[in-house]
């Protein structure tokens, strides 16, 4: 892909990003990071990056440190400068690009009573699922109403429902401050529906289960720890897998994060594919990171970002032939 042909697909998200050159001076802010910093960008083209942070001159040698070791990295809870005056906290991704840096800015939401902050990451990806969900339901209806064999029918049903599951998760995301739908979720329904949707595919993995049938329901919101599971399988999948398993435990006295749970469910997805390549295994979670060439590095981060709003963890493990990852939730109420 072209810069221009990337400038023009990056004006459309709703994440923040901005280019620096090679003396850390502003290439290019997108529309979502100049409304949020209430800039003009003419104002600023050719300014330090220092400019956009409340520390300049930290931040201008921590970037410098990431273009000469050409290292991608996290800041997190990073003060902006607005135009008004405002600091404005964010979690920033910096990563090689071109002669410069790439920077993506994920503005850090106040905290809501109602609901859970709500990341860029998740806007953004509400933002940009809903015109295509539309089309593939419009599209899976005209296909059900027009065959007559049965089966064919009830895969246009199953795209229309996963059409619905993804628009209702998306408005959520946009028009409620993206407060979860708490209640009662069955952990194995919703891996039987993952088993439903991969076995569509038109090469599907050989699946195999592995479930402790003492889990209990956990509390949680279902559409979106069902894309959190759909992600994991998908990533397998491109990494060249054949063989899935899935796997439930329950552990007692699990430590997820700083917190110690009484009771934690671990739902261990398993494959033999490729593996995590070396050079991404400590930056495998941060957006835009991706092992593949046309991979948005999207999946990862908002799996990761729905396990710690249901008070969970993603981690992983992983060699060529076996790669773990495990999401762990809360069955109880944690305790220090």
């Amino acid at each position: 892909m072209s810069e221009q042909a990337w400038r023009t697909w990056a004006e459309q998200m709703a994440t923040g990003l901005a280019l620096v050159d090679a003396d850390l001076r502003l290439r290019w802010l997108n529309p979502a990071l100049v409304e949020c910093l209430e800039l003009g960008f003419r104002s600023v083209a050719g300014q330090p990056l220092g400019l956009l942070l409340d520390d300049a001159d930290e931040g201008m040698a921590r970037a410098a440190k990431v273009l000469a070791e050409q290292r991608p990295a996290h800041w997190r809870a990073v003060a902006l400068a607005a135009a008004d005056g405002r600091e404005i906290g964010a979690d920033i991704a910096l990563q090689p690009f071109g002669d410069g840096l790439l920077l993506e800015v994920h503005v850090l939401a106040e905290p809501s009573s109602t609901g859970s902050p709500l990341s860029a990451t998740l806007r953004g990806f509400a933002h940009e699922v809903k015109n295509p969900l539309a089309g593939l339901r419009g599209a899976a209806q005209l296909l059900q109403r027009r065959v007559d064999n049965a089966d064919l029918q009830a895969l246009a049903g199953m795209i229309i429902d996963e059409a619905d599951r993804l628009g209702a998760l998306a408005n959520r995301l946009l028009h409620h401050d993206g407060a979860p739908q708490l209640g009662p979720v069955s952990i194995h329904r919703l891996l039987e529906r993952l088993c439903d949707l991969l076995l569509a595919e038109p090469a599907p993995p050989q699946l195999h289960h592995d479930y402790d049938p003492s889990v209990p329901d956990l509390h949680g919101d279902a559409d979106r720890l069902q894309q959190v599971l759909l992600n994991l399988a998908r990533n397998a999948l491109e990494a060249g897998a054949h063989t899935l398993t899935l796997r439930t435990r329950v552990e007692h006295g699990a430590r997820v994060g700083e917190r110690m749970l009484r009771m934690a469910l671990r739902v261990d997805v398993i494959d033999d594919g490729a593996g995590v390549p070396v050079a991404l295994r400590d930056t495998l979670f941060q957006p835009l990171v991706s092992g593949r060439a046309d991979g948005s590095g999207l999946g990862l981060a908002l799996s990761r970002e729905i396990a710690h709003e249901h008070g969970g963890e993603l981690r992983y493990t992983s060699r060529p032939g076996h790669t773990v990852f495990s999401l762990y939730l809360p069955l109880e109420r944690a305790h220090d």
